[in-house]
């Protein structure tokens, strides 16, 4: 009897252990985990099915930047299974500041051909320093842009900052995985980057299968530094005594907010001859920092 016992709670303590494991096929449904010396001061599962939180998101509408193909629409975003999902589609959406014979890309062209969405926590959420640790999975299909970064809320950009947790482009027509900090120069519009890209296949010579999965961005902000990392794998490491703007304004010493979208063509590539839906998923967005002594 006692044998037996045994072998039933080995056996319970085991589907235990297993049911804690987080699939990388599937959504956490984890708890936020504690970290030491830290307290989680906001997240996002993304566990509500319809629209993202209008409390934490807002959303960019139109073209937008870097003359990319999409069309930005709140459509495109909704939570669905416990994730965030933005879906790149193929379709025609008449532009209504179209104007014949502008030079202006954002009004030359009478219809965009793809649409997808991006959304901010600008003017909602925004924090100044912390640990912030973001799931998602993300689509490498040709023409596909995905991306989870940060701005400042001060002044113009570059010179606001950004931080680039996660992009995933062509870098000279090869697959990339980028981790990126931007400041400001004396130039206008003309940002100093500091540029980590990673081959897409330092990952996926490691593990074949790992397009399907989830994976975790992190990034550590602290007064000194900025650290990105990506399933525990430190990518890239900025010092913030290299990001002053040459008027002395540090953007990283000033708080920024968080966009999550996904573009298409630029320096995703051509899509023309990718299939679509393009599909970016988020499984939870979440931030700590310290705790104060």
């Amino acid at each position: 009897m006692k044998k037996i016992c045994t072998f039933l709670f080995l056996c319970l303590f085991g589907l235990i252990c297993f049911a804690q494991e987080v699939n990388p096929l599937l959504p956490d449904s984890n708890s936020a985990k504690e970290i030491p010396g830290m307290k989680l001061v906001w997240t996002d599962e993304f566990n509500l099915n319809g629209k993202p939180d209008p409390e934490f998101w807002q959303y960019e509408k139109g073209f937008v930047r870097n003359e990319e193909l999409q069309w930005y629409q709140e459509e495109n975003a909704s939570c669905v299974n416990g994730v965030l999902l933005i879906e790149g589609r193929r379709e025609n959406i008449p532009n209504p500041r179209y104007l014949a014979g502008s030079p202006n890309w954002r009004t030359n062209r009478e219809v965009a051909h793809y649409t997808s969405a991006s959304i901010n926590t600008r003017g909602l959420k925004q924090w100044l320093y912390g640990h912030f640790e973001i799931r998602a999975r993300i689509d490498t299909t040709l023409g596909s842009w995905p991306a989870i970064w940060t701005l400042g809320t001060e002044k113009n950009w570059p010179s606001n900052g950004e931080i680039d947790v996660m992009e995933f482009y062509r870098v000279e027509n090869s697959p990339t995985i980028l981790a990126n900090v931007a400041s400001g120069t004396s130039q206008l519009f003309v940002a100093k980057w500091h540029t980590e890209r990673i081959p897409f296949t330092h990952f996926t010579a490691k593990d074949p299968d790992w397009i399907k999965k989830f994976h975790i961005w992190k990034m550590d902000w602290t007064p000194e530094f900025i650290k990105i990392y990506l399933d525990d794998e430190l990518l890239h490491t900025t010092l913030l005594t290299e990001t002053i703007n040459p008027d002395g304004f540090n953007p990283f010493q000033h708080p920024q907010y968080l966009l999550l979208n996904l573009a298409i063509g630029g320096n995703g590539g051509d899509p023309e001859q990718s299939s679509f839906p393009v599909r970016y998923e988020v499984d939870y967005v979440r931030v700590y920092q310290e705790i104060e002594k």
